[in-house]
This record gives structure tokens, sequence and C-alpha cells, in this order.
């Protein structure tokens, strides 16, 4: 059953329609995470959810009930944002602490808690250090502690890492997510980096332009996302357009020859975009057989630890992006190199909602 349910929001801004009825469901005890561009309207979205934005149009529920009319205080609901809002002058004991005496916590049960949550987010003993004594990464486990501390029905978080760089916030994502699920909180999260979205969402919800254009598990959004759109904004730029020339199997005549695709919903016919994901590609040697070979300048290659990365460019197409084991034989910068696509790592993408 959905805890929190978003029906038909609509809002806007000088005359200018920001959300364009939005409605979206999140089940208890789920992250769901609001994904997309700067712009795309996101932060409105979790402002209205909170009661910071009133909406023009539409209702949000929670526990079944209407709160439009709830006040920001009332509903339970624990923020956390980018830029962490603690007090300087005031140590981490200090700064946890305040909702709960906000919410009027007995001394006993407050210093109760403050331990048990600066524990939970791996500062266990850091009460009385002062916060600008501390390193970006802890400064944000202080900022969720406080969230977590009055135990908020739904915690909503505003790009919560967006000011840490990428190592540290690679390292917090994966552990934010840890303590949202070992408390069991159901989350609303905002973001627009998806390898975060993808660490930390039991489900995604993509924004373009104020509406929601693709729901669904990170996994189905990386191997079937639902428009062109939706995959350049994950990162997945290898596009071509066709049209379909077969369905049975699924096949499509594009730049670079006739590809064969596992599945698709597309008509004979009709104009399409084939995606091939980054893991597609894999080397094929002089005279070997397989499905879609594709052949090109290798134009840039690097290693990556576990894989190359590399850049190939074939006659009368885009240039394409590819991932290889780092086992692979891989030829010289600027030689011929001769690869086959990986039907099931191939999909159709549909023109009909092109962006």
């Amino acid at each position: 059953m959905a805890l929190l349910e978003i029906q038909d929001i609509h809002v806007s801004f000088d005359q200018t329609e920001v959300l364009h009825g939005v409605s979206f469901e999140v089940e208890a005890g789920n992250i769901a995470c609001l994904l997309g561009p700067s712009g795309c309207g996101k932060t409105t979205l979790m402002r209205v959810v909170a009661g910071l934005q009133p909406a023009d149009q539409g209702q949000v529920f929670f526990e079944d009930r209407n709160i439009d009319d709830v006040a920001v205080h009332q509903r339970g609901f624990g923020l956390m944002f980018q830029e962490f809002a603690l007090f300087p002058h005031k140590d981490v004991y200090e700064n946890v602490v305040f909702g709960l005496r906000m919410a009027n916590w007995g001394a006993a049960q407050t210093q109760t808690r403050v331990r048990e949550v600066l524990d939970l987010v791996g500062l266990a003993g850091f009460e009385e250090r002062d916060v600008t004594e501390l390193s970006g990464g802890e400064r944000q486990r202080v900022a969720l502690a406080r969230s977590l501390a009055p135990s908020p029905r739904l915690l909503m978080l505003d790009e919560p890492l967006g000011s840490l760089d990428r190592i540290l916030r690679d390292r917090l994502m994966v552990e934010l997510r840890r303590i949202l699920k070992d408390v069991g909180l159901t989350s609303l999260y905002v973001t627009h980096d998806q390898e975060e979205a993808f660490a930390v969402a039991d489900r995604v919800l993509i924004m373009q332009a104020g509406n929601i254009v693709q729901r669904g598990t990170p996994e189905e959004a990386y191997r079937r996302p639902a428009t062109p759109f939706v995959a350049r904004f994950l990162g997945l730029t290898n596009l071509l357009s066709g049209e379909v020339v077969g369905t049975d199997p699924a096949s499509v005549e594009t730049p670079l020859g006739r590809l064969q695709v596992d599945s698709s919903g597309a008509g004979a016919g009709e104009r399409v975009t084939v995606l091939a994901r980054p893991e597609a590609a894999y080397v094929v040697a002089p005279g070997s057989y397989a499905d879609n070979i594709i052949e090109g300048t290798l134009t840039d290659r690097s290693f990556r630890g576990s894989h190359y990365q590399i850049e190939v460019q074939p006659a009368g197409g885009p240039t394409l992006t590819f991932e290889l084991d780092a086992s692979s034989d891989m030829p010289d910068h600027g030689a011929t190199v001769r690869l086959a696509l990986r039907r099931d790592a191939l999909t159709i993408l549909s023109n009909r909602d092109q962006d």
C-alpha cells in the first residue's frame, strides 16, 4: 500500500507552469528518487510534499489522509539539504538535539536518542566535537543524524551529497542507502546524478520539463529507457536512428546496417532510435561470423581497471562509446576494429515522445 500519494500536481510561477499534473506513489519503507536535470521541477515537487510550496491544483495524501492543509511542522516529515544548514557555533550534540528540543522531548530520552543516531551514522563519541572541525563527510553525517533524530514519518533529501567530491560521494551514497534501509524509513530523494540515484533508490522517477517521463527500478530505467531523452540523461549516448523492417525477430535498418534486436514494441515501417548500451560490444576476429557486426576506426581508448573504454568511428555513423573487458585483445589507436553488438544489449526506443 502506498504511504505517500501525489495526485495531479500543477504549479506555476509567473504564469509559467513548472509542474504539469504530476502523480506518483511511494510505498512504505521505499526510497523513491526524483531524478532529472536542473530546472525540471524535482525540487519544486519535493517542496509541495513538504508543505513549503502550495500547489495550484492537485492533492497530497499521506497514510490515506489529505495533508494539503496540514502545516509544515505538523506533517512529521524530515528534511535534509545539500548545504547541511548546521549551526557553526554549536557542537555536534547541540546540532543533532535541535529537532528533539523543538518537539519537547525529555532530557533523558533526548540524550539516548542522540547517542543512537550518532552511532547509526558512524559518529559515536563525536558529541562534543565542533562542527567547524569536521570534514565534509562528517558534517553530512551530522545533518543526517539531525534529520533522523525525531523519527520522521517521511524523510526528504534534496541533493544531500551535491557539495561533496566524487570519491566521498561514491562512498557515502552507499552508506546512506544502508542507513535508510536499516531504519526502514520511507524517503523521497532528489538528485540530478544518475549514479547516485541508482545506488540509493528502490525506484526512480525521471523528470523532464515538469513531467515524470519514466518510473521504475534503476535496473529497468537503465536497461529500457522510455525515450531518447532518458537514455541521453542516463549517459547512454550510443543512439542510432533507424526504421523497423522486421518484427519476428525485430530488426532495424540503421546507418550502420541492419541490426537484430531481442524484442520491440514498434511496428514495421516505424521510425525509431536504437540504443546500444556500453556493454553491448565485443571484438570479433576477421572472418568470424556474429550478429550485428560493425566496423570502424578506434579513435580513443583508456584503461579503466576492469575494462577499456573505447570510442569507435564507423563509416557513415556517429561515434560510439563502449566498454570492453580488460582481457580483450585491443588494437592500436587508429586501427580498424571489428565489433559485434549483443542483441540483448540493444533496445528500440520510440520516437513518438522525442524531446
